[in-house]
């Protein structure tokens, strides 16, 4: 299963941190694993292209981390906001056991 932490401090967003595997189907077939990574990686790519909110992220087998610096604008705001809607689509769509989303107060 992969499961996103996204981490907020005082409504703000500070990381969002991505670990594991859908299982969905094989490896290389994945869609609910393809659909989720595309997400995270264009997430991340777009705040350090579009934003000047971008710290940091890294990509590592099964984990993404996205980190951002203290008090992130509205573009990055948006941009996360999206990446949420699209997560939680998937997860609406093929269901818990494959992607979970968790909110944790830092």
């Amino acid at each position: 299963m992969i499961q996103v932490i996204i981490q907020t401090h005082n409504q703000e967003y500070k990381s969002v941190i991505s670990t594991g595997h859908a299982d969905y189907s094989e490896a290389g077939s994945d869609i609910v694993c393809s659909a989720a990574s595309i997400l995270l990686i264009n997430t991340a790519n777009s705040i350090e292209k579009f934003t000047d909110s971008f710290l940091g992220s890294d990509a590592d087998d099964g984990v993404v981390t996205i980190v951002l610096k203290d008090h992130p604008g509205n573009d990055a705001k948006l941009l996360i906001d999206s990446m949420i809607l699209g997560l939680e689509s998937i997860q609406k769509e093929y269901g818990k056991n494959y992607l979970m989303i968790d909110y944790k107060e830092v």
